[in-house]
């Protein structure tokens, strides 16, 4: 996949060396050398729509020396990692950022499905609580089927594979000889602790701003990152949106509280100084009315370094 043509002619040609990052020639070697990152699903919200058909539910995968990292399990990770070209049974490290059903319901199914199509390897899970209840209870959900599978397919018992690791503070998460994963707590009330991620391998450094209002946090994050991909929410389309459901006033008190506007976006990257802005979690993400210019013109007001608008199996 490459960052699409749409989305390049949008930003004014300012995202062409961005481009260049996902279209390096080389072998395998190569490939498996350098870090790669592939958004999975960019469309924030647990909603599914049928204009949202080319979006699905928030992750991402970072494939370092060639081991995938997932970060979130949005509804839809598992297939597209398949159609990223990801081999399910390579699955070794999952990173969640908060507890909404977007960002975490298909965890235990992406294991499983892993598990059912050849893992045998240990799988390490991280992120906040209930994180270890919730891996304990999803197998519990799921134990009539292990135990039929276990003699009747010859396979070995899932559930010491699965690994969970829990941290409610900031900090060093996981340090190996390919990275390094920093996790900072973020605002997104009512949701606590939420967490962005920062990873550093040999050749980048990328951050995910996980789901979070405007924060000094992911500012001190992703200070001189390569790439900050960050949540982004379209006020007008989402003071629209307010207006037409029953809800609207208490949604649009919640969207203004947990989430980052276009413009602050913008904010927060030009205080970081990363090299590339990636919008995605997009809020509306099922507005097809909303063109990649429209995202990225009032962040433009507060940062001219290079930007993107992401798009599923876009690979930065």
């Amino acid at each position: 996949m490459r960052i699409d043509r749409r989305g390049l002619l949008s930003a004014a040609g300012s995202c062409f060396a961005a481009a260049t990052w996902s279209g390096l020639a080389g072998g395998a070697d190569d490939a498996r050398s350098r870090t790669r990152l592939i958004l999975l699903g960019t469309k924030g919200g647990p909603s599914r729509t049928p204009t949202a058909v080319d979006r699905h539910l928030p992750s991402q995968v970072l494939l370092i020396r060639g081991v995938p990292y997932v970060v979130d399990c949005g509804l839809g990770v598992t297939d597209q990692l398949v159609r990223a070209g990801v081999l399910l049974r390579s699955l070794r490290h999952i990173f969640i950022t908060h507890h909404h059903s977007d960002h975490n319901l298909e965890y235990g199914n992406l294991f499983y499905t892993a598990w059912a199509t050849g893992l045998t390897t240990a799988v390490d899970a991280w992120g906040p609580p209930p994180l270890v209840a919730m891996t304990r209870e999803f197998f519990a959900l799921n134990a009539r089927d292990i135990d039929i599978r276990i003699p009747d397919e010859g396979r070995a018992d899932p559930r010491p594979l699965l690994r969970p690791h829990e941290f409610s503070a900031g900090g060093v998460v996981l340090q190996n000889d390919d990275v390094k994963v920093t996790a900072a707590v973020v605002p997104h009330p009512p949701v606590t602790p939420s967490f962005a991620y920062r990873f550093d391998t040999a050749d980048r450094s990328i951050v995910i701003s996980g789901d979070t209002a405007y924060s000094d946090a992911v500012v001190a994050l992703a200070k001189g990152a390569d790439v900050l991909v960050h949540e982004a929410m379209y006020l007008p389309a989402i003071e629209r949106l307010a207006r037409r459901v029953g809800n609207g006033s208490r949604l649009l008190e919640h969207l203004k509280a947990a989430h980052t506007t276009t413009e602050d976006v913008g904010r927060v990257a030009a205080a970081a100084g990363v090299k590339l802005l990636v919008m995605s979690h997009l809020v509306p993400g099922d507005d097809p009315a909303i063109t990649d210019e429209m995202w990225l013109a009032d962040a433009r007001q507060h940062y001219q370094r290079r930007m993107v608008v992401g798009r599923d199996l876009m690979e930065i």
